[in-house]
């Protein structure tokens, strides 16, 4: 085996256990889960611990090149238009290559697929073309973001109730695997080109603004086809007894994920071969490397998308369902805690993003710092979200503060820590939370007797708030450190020229 693959399959292998244990001990000792269907959790989380594997060290040698390359490609040239084109059809390409945006489509019935897919990924594009503006001319990320938020609230007080939580979700959703390494590789590798004092802060943020517009976007379509027959698909369990029956249902679903995948896979091929033909910018062995990078890429992909929604979908809504209907309902908040904390390492973008932010801060920030902020900030957003299914309370009441407190920290932490923040959150919340955390969720909801689309659905954008307060929260902590050492260093330097002074005074008597 590749030595590199190895490595990512073990790391794979470390994000993906506890959350497997969490369940696996739940499941003898809280709440009983057919041999069958656990049975098809297990082989899920094998397909995902190796198909993680697989897709990391793929971004690694593939996506993120490539996205460099096109990003560093920007400066080259005279012509605002190009930017500007280039961009979008990228935003919308990529952007239709999500997965997980087929999942948001399939949950809003009263919208046609096609359309929906298609203005979020407008959404996505537009918005694509605006981060990549601000980093040309140097624009403000706190100010966008803070005119961006007020308006995306304004304009949501306008849309229909029901369609308020899973517009939010939309936003996490699709930005995910396909998504985040490109974009946060266009944006480093443009704010290298452009150099400058303030390129290692502008090499993130571009996931930030990209997530507002599919928010806007399906709040706009609500508020056009004002949906109010808009429903939710729910969970079917199926019948799974015997491995015969495992087996079957993963070699049912593996071909689909594979159509998906590569249907995703072929818009961005087509867009880097014209790329590479008309900039020349790969020699002829990098360019194999980067064709072995979209192999692992396809690869990893297929095993994950089939490992998570067909092994974790079940078992999610499952444990929900049962938790909520037995008398400790709410125990659905500790254990949504728990399970927030470790689900999010689990996360293929977030290994992506971790590896960056280490990078391209020098080491100042870790990936174990990284690691831990969004951690936390997942589990507190998941013992809200499990607060709002026992209550009932609107999603505004969360998201309003949530976001309020996030926007003021950005005129007090460095403003690497407000980028890498904001890309956080959108990152944090991908497959594993479309497909473990939403069914979770819906589980709860249902058994009891609560409204999903309101109440339920939300979880994703509660997943993608959480995480800009916690990882600022670390910011600000680390400038107070940095400021406290920089006061000892000059206080020893200090120090020492009086010592050096009295010295000198003491020659001269």
């Amino acid at each position: 085996m590749n030595k590199k693959l190895k490595e990512k399959i073990l790391e794979s292998l470390s994000s993906v256990m506890p959350i497997t244990a969490i369940v696996f001990i739940l499941s003898i000792y809280a709440v009983p889960i057919p041999i069958g269907t656990t049975i098809m959790f297990l082989a899920g989380a094998a397909l995902l611990i190796v198909g993680m594997g697989f897709f990391s060290l793929g971004a690694d040698i593939a996506m993120m090149p490539m996205g460099e390359a096109v990003g560093a490609q920007f400066t080259k040239t005279g012509k605002l238009s190009i930017v500007v084109f280039v961009s979008l059809l990228m935003g919308f390409i990529i952007t239709v290559a999500e997965p997980d945006l087929q999942v948001l489509a399939d949950q809003v019935p009263a919208i046609p697929d096609i359309v929906l897919i298609g203005t979020v990924a407008l959404g996505v594009g537009i918005f694509l073309v605006v981060a990549m503006l601000r980093i040309l001319f140097k624009v403000s990320l706190s100010r966008l973001l803070i005119i961006f938020y007020i308006f995306l609230f304004v304009v949501s007080a306008f849309a229909p109730r029901d369609f308020l939580a899973v517009a939010f979700d939309s936003g996490g959703v699709t930005t995910g695997p396909m998504t985040v390494p490109f974009v946060m590789a266009l944006g480093i590798g443009l704010s290298a080109a452009r150099g400058g004092a303030s390129s290692q802060e502008n090499s993130f943020g571009l996931v930030a603004i990209c997530s507002i517009g599919p928010v806007l976007a399906v709040l706009l379509l609500g508020i056009g086809y004002n949906p109010s027959d808009a429903t939710y698909t729910p969970v079917e369990l199926l019948d799974i007894v015997t491995t015969k029956d495992v087996a079957e249902q993963y070699a049912r679903e593996l071909p689909r994920y594979f159509q998906e995948v590569i249907m995703a896979l072929i818009p961005v091929c087509i867009f880097f071969a014209i790329f590479q033909a008309t900039s020349k910018r790969f020699s002829r062995k990098k360019l194999m490397t980067i064709g072995v990078g979209l192999v692992y890429t396809l690869i990893g992909l297929v095993l994950f998308l089939t490992g998570v929604n067909v092994g974790f979908i079940p078992v999610g809504h499952l444990l929900g369902s049962q938790i909520a209907a037995s008398d400790y309902e709410w125990t659905l908040i500790p254990l949504g805690m728990i399970i927030g904390y470790y689900i999010v390492v689990a996360e293929p973008a977030v290994h992506v993003l971790n590896k960056q932010v280490e990078e391209i801060s020098g080491g100042t920030v870790s990936q174990k710092a990284m690691k831990l902020s969004l951690s936390l900030g997942v589990a507190i957003s998941l013992a809200l979200s499990m607060v709002r299914i026992l209550t009932g309370i609107s999603i505004f009441w969360l998201l309003i503060p949530g976001y309020s407190i996030a926007l003021v920290l950005t005129f007090f932490v460095p403003k690497i820590f407000t980028g890498i923040a904001f890309d956080s959150g959108g990152v944090a919340s991908g497959p594993m939370t479309s497909t473990f955390l939403l069914p979770f969720a819906m589980g709860a909801c249902e058994s009891l007797g609560g409204n999903v689309l309101t109440d339920a659905f939300g979880v994703v954008a509660m997943v993608a708030m959480t995480p800009l307060v916690t990882i600022q929260l670390m910011g600000l902590i680390y400038a107070r450190q940095t400021k406290a050492v920089e006061d000892i260093g000059v206080l020893d330097i200090a120090g020492a020229d009086e010592i050096i002074d009295y010295e000198e005074e003491s020659s001269h008597e």
